[in-house]
């Protein structure tokens, strides 16, 4: 697996990277930096990257999910109920690429306000 951090203010969660399109065009693309938007309990933010919807997308996420959304081209981190949510989970407007998870917690994130600066980052350690 390929760790990364992500930084938003001053709140720094690690994650990593799985093993499929988005995540590898991801990673080759880092670092990347957006301006956040919220929508419930999820941060998101435009990226220049243009990735297809994969067969395996998915609306219905779990909390500490990194999803890339391809409508927005944004990658989206989900941490508790969305607007979309019918109960206590996240859920995505429409289906996200599931491309890592955030290791840490991902509740953090609450705290951030949308215009914030986030960042995703290569870790110093690759995750074996």
């Amino acid at each position: 697996m390929k760790g990364i951090i992500i930084s938003a203010e001053d709140i720094s969660v690690s994650g990593e990277l799985n093993d499929t399109f988005t995540a590898q065009k991801i990673w080759e693309a880092l670092p990347l930096e957006g301006t956040a938007k919220t929508w419930g309990d999820e941060i998101y933010f435009e990226t220049p990257l243009v990735i297809e919807q994969e067969q395996e997308a998915r609306a219905d996420v779990e909390v500490g999910d990194l999803g890339y959304w391809p409508p927005g081209n944004a990658i989206c981190i989900f941490f508790g109920p969305t607007p979309a949510s019918t109960g206590e989970d996240p859920r995505a407007a429409s289906p996200v690429n599931i491309f890592g998870s955030a290791k840490g917690n991902a509740t953090r994130f609450r705290a951030v306000q949308g215009g914030a600066t986030v960042q995703i980052g290569r870790s110093d350690k690759e995750q074996g």
